[in-house]
């Protein structure tokens, strides 16, 4: 961790020095340096809670990303709170609390938030009595629609909800093209157009929603990030203010925009989706990259003593 510790005193220096952000990208080519070429590296000093991304964040299809057990027991001696936001609608909140207590990270089911979540809730919001929506989408959907009130129907359905949907087929995309087209309200739970895994980006929801897009002529409503309900869902649970909360994903369009907007700092990690080239180039910026969620976690300030 020598390069971490010289980057971090080399910003310090550059902060001092008021050097632009301009500036500071174009000092280095060193690939250490420029994983950590944001100028307000150091906001993350007063950050007392995370939201984290799961999927290229914690792991990448079945394989974990780093030691996580360490890495959540430094965040738990550090009395960093830290709750989960993910926008992958095909595994129920049981599923994640199943998983993330196997790798050794201590967790109950209100600390995960999910785009098939809030996406079943905007439904109850707006349809309070439930009744028949045309989903497609794998458990994770279903099961958060079931416990609204939701029922999955083709017949004079509510809506047209849209996830990953790893059997889809040309029947279920005519079906829900001539609803969509009678007018049958079009909602997708995200729209990541592929997800990271071992063996490279997977077509994600995006994908699908694309394909019915392409079909009626219109386009979805997206209630997962980087919309703000997930975000609100998670700050509130956290119960601390949003300029004090760092947003840390691997996606630039969703966790990095999305944190944004609702206030929070935001850190990208560069073991998923999105590259540091993207990031330069990107607007908003996060406020900080790291390689991967580790090296983040360690630069985190620590509240023992207060």
């Amino acid at each position: 961790m020598v390069w971490l510790t010289i980057c971090l005193t080399l910003l310090k220096k550059l902060q001092k020095n008021r050097t632009p952000l301009l500036q500071i990208k174009k000092l280095s080519n060193h690939s250490a340096f420029c994983l950590l070429l944001q100028y307000n590296v150091l906001m993350i000093e007063n950050i007392k809670a995370i939201i984290l991304d799961v999927d290229g964040v914690l792991w990448r299809g079945t394989k974990p990303i780093g030691d996580l057990k360490s890495i959540f027991i430094e965040l738990v001696n550090k009395k960093i709170k830290y709750c989960f936001a993910t926008n992958n609608s095909t595994k129920t909140l049981k599923f994640y609390e199943t998983k993330l207590t196997s790798l050794n990270i201590p967790v109950t089911s209100n600390q995960i938030f999910s785009s098939s979540k809030v996406t079943a809730e905007e439904l109850k919001n707006r349809y309070p009595k439930g009744g028949k929506v045309f989903a497609l989408g794998m458990e994770g959907l279903i099961d958060a629609l079931n416990h609204q009130g939701f029922i999955n129907s083709e017949e004079a359905p509510l809506a047209v909800v849209v996830g990953l949907d790893t059997k889809f087929t040309y029947e279920k995309l005519t079906t829900a093209s001539f609803l969509i087209q009678s007018g049958v309200p079009f909602l997708g739970t995200n729209g990541d157009t592929t997800f990271p895994s071992p063996e490279g980006l997977a077509p994600g929801a995006g994908s699908i929603l694309a394909a019915l897009s392409a079909a009626t002529g219109q386009k979805p409503e997206i209630l997962g990030k980087p919309k703000e309900a997930i975000f609100k869902s998670a700050l509130t649970y956290l119960g601390v203010e949003s300029l004090d909360v760092l947003m840390v994903g691997d996606r630039l369009e969703t966790d990095i925009a999305g944190g944004h907007a609702v206030g929070c700092k935001t850190a990208l990690v560069l073991t998923g989706v999105s590259t540091l080239e993207m990031a330069k180039k990107f607007n908003p910026s996060p406020n900080i990259i790291v390689p991967e969620l580790s090296h983040l976690v360690k630069m985190l300030p620590s509240w023992n003593n207060v």
